[in-house]
């Protein structure tokens, strides 16, 4: 069966000093296939899927002791891991400090 309402998990950064400050501007990695940013075009690879990508809907369904791998691929984005960064579509933080 498939659900009426798709959560999502959506990774974000900040380049804050102090992340909670509610003036801190919070980047979106966006994923290859992953539903993301509306005025995208979807993603179409049938029968085929990214992999990454599809863990993470699944993971939303969910906790992330479940699914410790999130744990460690946030560790990796904030580290700036290429090989990382490389199963996504966008890094915000290209060129920049890492959040």
């Amino acid at each position: 069966s498939i659900t009426k309402e798709r959560t999502e998990i959506i990774l974000q950064g900040t380049s804050s000093l102090d992340p909670s400050d509610p003036s801190a501007v919070w980047e979106e990695f966006e994923f290859k296939c992953k539903p993301g940013d509306v005025r995208r075009r979807p993603c179409l690879i049938s029968p085929y899927h990214y992999r990454l990508d599809w863990l993470m809907w699944f993971a939303a369904f969910q906790t992330y002791e479940q699914n410790e791998w999130i744990i460690h691929l946030a560790g990796k984005l904030l580290a700036q891991d290429e090989g990382t960064l490389s199963l996504l579509a966008t890094n915000p933080f290209a060129g920049r400090d890492p959040p």
